[in-house]
């Protein structure tokens, strides 16, 4: 099993509202991940994408991307959401996509504090797109525990 695959079961396993959501692994390469939802499950009432939706999206595709990662490097970990800021620049009126790249420095130095605490810090960017304009810039900073 990929590690796209085996992410998709875990959030929809862990964490049921990605199962309503219609939530699936879009893509996954070593350096990013995008998230995939449909609109129809999404939808507020004005037929665009309800931002508590377009909220949650981003803040799984910075999660997943983290937790993709330290299952990669064999770590045992717990991964929180600590801080998240979201801008709503347009509205969304289609599938939604969330896209998160890792900076490979960052993570390093993640890795490297973890090694002497309990728990570290990492700041991710999320973007959900509008045809190929940013609809929607989440930054978060997540927390790992060991």
């Amino acid at each position: 099993m990929t590690h796209a695959a085996a992410l998709e079961q875990t959030l929809h396993r862990d964490i049921p509202i990605t199962r309503e959501m219609g939530i699936r692994v879009a893509a996954y390469d070593s350096n990013q991940l995008r998230l995939s939802a449909p609109l129809s499950p999404n939808v507020n009432d004005k037929g665009t994408a309800f931002g508590g939706s377009l909220y949650s999206l981003a803040v799984l595709c910075g999660w997943s991307l983290l937790h993709l990662k330290l299952k990669e490097a064999g770590l045992p970990h717990n991964v929180v959401i600590h801080e998240a800021n979201v801008r709503y620049l347009l509205p969304v009126s289609q599938d939604m996509t969330a896209e998160c790249r890792i900076d490979d420095e960052a993570l390093a130095q993640m890795f490297a504090a973890l090694e002497n605490h309990d728990r570290a810090r990492l700041p991710l960017d999320v973007v959900i797109r509008q045809n190929e304009h940013p609809a929607l810039a989440f930054s978060g900073r997540y927390v790992v525990l060991k």
